[in-house]
């Protein structure tokens, strides 16, 4: 007997978010399929960072529904979404410099299955720096505590905002690598990217936001073979 298909880790539907009178995001509409990593891409400005502030509670929408794996939590607290399966590695790192690497991780933990063993293994670095204040490490090492850090609360979505920003290449192919072996491993991402080449080697899907509104939905393997698409909405080749 068939059986209903299981919901995607994340539906945006219908999401129209304002900042005061300012109207960002324009019945913006994508899903996320479990397992998977949608890239969200756009110019600066073009609403992504709202996309991800609306998920995790930050920004209440006007109009629409947020949806993951099948449970609408577009009415609930940052915190409540938190503890519902969202992990946010947020845009310019932020983590607590006055902490240890250890502490910051260990503040994190929820749940079983991420924990020191397990993100010491994928960030050997941080292992070796465990012990120092997470403001004395280089910007690399600190995007690999951020990444740590949200997976410590064993995430069923994660979100990942600008995670190769500001980064040297050696340190951002290390940063791509962490995600494709994370995909590997069946975890559900939303990535925000500028480094559109990353993102699109990485995604299996790809949304594209101009002036908060969806101009693409679908397989990034389309984006990357269409460059007038890419060239028309990214202002990249």
């Amino acid at each position: 007997m068939a059986t209903d298909a299981a919901p995607a880790a994340l539906v945006l539907e219908g999401i129209d978010a304002l900042y005061g009178d300012s109207h960002v995001l324009h019945c913006v509409s994508f899903s996320l399929a479990e397992g998977k990593v949608l890239a969200l891409l756009g110019r600066n400005g073009a609403g992504k960072t709202t996309c991800m502030n609306t998920v995790i509670g930050w920004l209440r929408p006007r109009r629409g529904s947020v949806r993951l794996f099948g449970e609408s939590i577009e009415r609930l607290s940052p915190e409540a979404i938190s503890r519902k399966g969202v992990g946010l590695v947020p845009q310019g790192r932020r983590v607590f410099p006055r902490l240890t690497v250890k502490e910051n991780l260990i503040v994190a933990g929820r749940g079983t299955g991420w924990n020191l063993e397990k993100v010491f293994d994928l960030f050997p670095r941080l292992e070796e720096r465990a012990e120092q204040h997470a403001g004395s490490l280089s910007g690399g090492e600190q995007q690999m505590l951020a990444i740590a850090r949200a997976l410590m609360g064993n995430p069923r979505l994660l979100l990942m905002d600008e995670p190769s920003e500001g980064l040297a290449p050696l340190i951002v192919a290390e940063v791509g690598r962490t995600i494709a072996r994370l995909k590997a491993q069946g975890q559900s991402i939303l990535l925000v990217e500028q480094n559109v080449k990353m993102a699109l080697e990485l995604a299996d899907e790809a949304a594209i936001l101009n002036t908060g509104r969806i101009a693409f939905s679908g397989p990034a393997a389309q984006v990357r073979e269409n460059h007038s698409l890419i060239t028309q909405h990214l202002g990249v080749f």
